[in-house]
């Protein structure tokens, strides 16, 4: 097995500082819930602060499906989905300002497999398109992405503008689906419900995919 790089000491430090941060995110749910501080916004705030909410709500790991219905559910499906587009792609930025600027200089280094230096290469030579297909395509968390990119050489206004286009189809039915839950025989919901099975298949394939081509890539570096 290949030596790891050292990490400075500098770079270890902000990276345990990034993984403090996000911890007391998570553990912060356990204070608060985001589906009850937007139900009681009202008011001139109640968009931004639903806004703020939302975000901070991605950083702190609440599913985004969950985000997104209690979205439609209290605001309606056109505000509802507003909100949805843009609070997702603010808290996928703030993701990516914190992953660049605390984890990066530690966790890249590690990228030395075959496939994580092609993936890094794609998203640092087409990273609008890689980015895009990335928020489009159920299967990948979106967290995850988030840090992802944020530790590779994607730039960020690419970045942005592919997380605010691609986050809008896969957004729209679970705004849909929250603003309608209350009509469950209505169009709206039928079309919302089986748009959200279709990509939950579409999931469970890819992630399958992934763990094959993954399973090949390490049969191919153990051979090589």
């Amino acid at each position: 097995m290949p030596k790891l790089p050292p990490i400075t000491r500098a770079a270890g430090l902000r990276l345990a500082l990034l993984l403090a941060v996000l911890a007391a995110l998570a553990c912060s749910l356990l204070l608060w819930d985001p589906a009850a501080v937007l139900s009681r916004a009202g008011g001139p705030w109640r968009l931004p602060v639903a806004t703020v909410v939302y975000a901070v709500g991605t950083l702190a790991f609440v599913p985004k499906p969950a985000l997104n219905a209690a979205a439609g559910l209290l605001l309606g499906m056109v505000q509802g989905l507003a909100l949805a587009v843009v609070a997702t792609t603010l808290g996928a930025v703030l993701a990516f300002w914190l992953g660049r600027a605390l984890g990066r200089e530690a966790v890249r280094p590690l990228i030395r497999t075959r496939w994580l230096t092609a993936l890094d290469q794609r998203l640092t030579e087409q990273g609008f398109r890689s980015v895009l297909l990335m928020r489009i395509v159920p299967g990948l968390p979106f967290q995850a992405a988030n840090y992802g990119c944020a530790v590779s050489g994607v730039r960020f206004w690419p970045y942005t503008w592919a997380t605010l286009l691609g986050v809008a189809p896969g957004t729209a039915a679970y705004v849909v689906a929250g603003a309608s839950a209350g009509s469950p025989t209505s169009p709206a919901f039928l079309i919302s419900a089986a748009v959200i099975v279709l990509m939950c298949a579409i999931s469970v394939l890819t992630l399958w995919r992934s763990w094959s081509s993954a399973r090949a890539g390490r049969a191919a570096e153990a051979t090589g």
